[in-house]
């Protein structure tokens, strides 16, 4: 399929990482964790190959995505007073898809409107604003449930897919997804995978035998 890659990123530290209070709900990045995911922005390889920086709708991934990819993203996306941003940079996409796997408040994102409030630059219309969505009360396929995870994980593949071929001929043909610790390991269809936070890897998308989409590493 497409030479494209998908770099997978792990987001930075965050609150609940540092205390262990897995009942805070969708917990910002610590200081150092913003650090650190600044840091990777200046070190990382190919940023201006990349066409779309996808991210869960968890603060602390789109915190992790901004920090990584500020000299890269459109400008659209931040306050114009602020200087960062490209003009005619990558696209900035949030994907319910993408978020963790588990119930735990720690893992269950804020509120649309909540959301839009922090990141006013951001499109955030693929989210639903009804207080009972299933991506906000974790439910159908977006349930901590192995099936569930499996499905969402499957559709999260394919619309890697779909973002790979909208880029690929262009001067920026790269995606790069941020996304979370155990969800990744369903993405990947492999447990052993443990970023460090902030980390990342690089994928090709690829068939499986079954015709079905799978992330394969990149040479």
């Amino acid at each position: 399929m497409s030479g494209s890659k998908v770099f997978l990123l792990r987001h930075a530290e965050s609150q609940h990482n540092v205390d262990k209070n897995f009942e805070r709900l969708d917990p910002t990045l610590t200081e150092s964790g913003t650090r650190a995911a600044e840091q990777l922005g200046l070190t990382f390889p190919e940023s201006d190959s990349v066409g779309i920086v996808l991210s869960s709708p968890s603060q602390r991934a789109i915190q992790t995505a901004f920090a990584v990819f500020s000299k890269v993203l459109d400008q659209r996306y931040f306050d114009p007073a602020s200087g960062n941003g490209v003009e005619a940079g990558a696209v900035f996409i949030v994907d319910p898809d993408a978020q963790e796997r588990s119930a735990l408040p720690c893992d269950t994102c804020s509120t649309r409107e909540s959301l839009q409030q922090v990141f006013p630059y951001l499109d955030l219309s693929t989210l639903s604003d009804a207080e009972d969505a299933p991506w906000r009360s974790k439910t159908g396929s977006y349930s901590d449930q192995d099936e569930a995870v499996k499905t969402r994980a499957t559709r999260l593949r394919e619309t890697l897919q779909k973002m790979v071929v909208s880029c690929g001929k262009s001067s920026r043909p790269n995606v790069a997804l941020v996304t979370h610790g155990v969800f990744m390991k369903a993405l990947t269809n492999d447990s052993s995978i443990d970023l460090p936070r902030p980390g990342w890897a690089a994928y090709r998308i690829q068939k499986g035998d079954d015709g079905n989409v799978v992330l394969a590493a990149a040479d």
